[in-house]
């Protein structure tokens, strides 16, 4: 892609295009794919206002990168939510809790914690957390998490949540991916249990939780039952 400039010459007056400042197409196409996923990366979950997926991963792989053994990603999926929007609150009620769980998870995490929206009822953190503080932390989490939510009525919905969590001093790595995946698998270890659990090496082994494929965060390749 070019721009050409015209150039009036006194030979018959006709006119002379030269083609100048080239730019080549590629050149445009890089900028507009680093457009799309800056887009992307900002894009924010339009009911909770949590980052969506693209900017969760971004702001977590910097949080595990920048402080390795002291990083923790956390994976929180809400139990029974099923029977929540099935209630007599409906969607609505429902919408209420995932808002409620985002800014509790917001609160918890502070202003320099990632925190997203995966899907559905499950949600991510990334936080700077020590090994030392690492136990009481989620269990304040755990009782925030568990506290009800009024609903539209006035009502008040019980809410449980389950919850697990990877560090790389625990599991060797700081890879975003795997960290997420251990957790999950942590989480499911321990859901209905009201205990959060942090993930071991054999959590890291897991292949597939609950028919989805692992290592892909926020990756669903099955709608799951809570």
């Amino acid at each position: 892609m070019a721009s050409t400039v015209r150039v009036q010459t006194p030979i018959g007056q006709r006119a002379l295009f030269i083609t100048s400042l080239a730019v080549p197409l590629t050149g445009w196409t890089v900028h507009a794919v680093s457009l799309h996923r800056k887009l992307s990366a900002a894009r924010r979950d339009p009911l909770t206002g949590l980052l969506g997926r693209d900017g969760y991963n971004a702001k977590a792989r910097q949080i595990t990168g920048r402080y390795g053994d002291s990083s923790l990603v956390v994976l929180v999926d809400l139990d029974h939510f099923k029977q929540i929007n099935d209630g007599p609150g409906g969607h609505a009620a429902g919408d209420r809790v995932l808002a409620a769980t985002a800014t509790r998870l917001t609160a918890w995490a502070g202003s320099r914690g990632a925190v997203g929206r995966l899907g559905g009822d499950e949600f991510a953190a990334a936080v700077r957390i020590g090994p030392a503080r690492r136990e009481l932390r989620l269990a304040q989490l755990t009782q925030l998490l568990a506290q009800p939510v009024q609903v539209d009525d006035g009502a008040l919905v019980d809410v449980a949540a389950s919850i697990g969590a990877a560090s790389p001093d625990v599991l060797g790595t700081t890879d975003l991916g795997l960290l997420q995946r251990a957790a999950d698998a942590a989480m499911y270890a321990g859901k209905h249990t009201g205990t959060p659990v942090v993930a071991g090496p054999e959590h890291a082994n897991v292949a597939s939780i609950n028919g989805r494929r692992a290592g892909r965060p926020g990756t669903h390749e099955t709608a799951r039952a809570a």
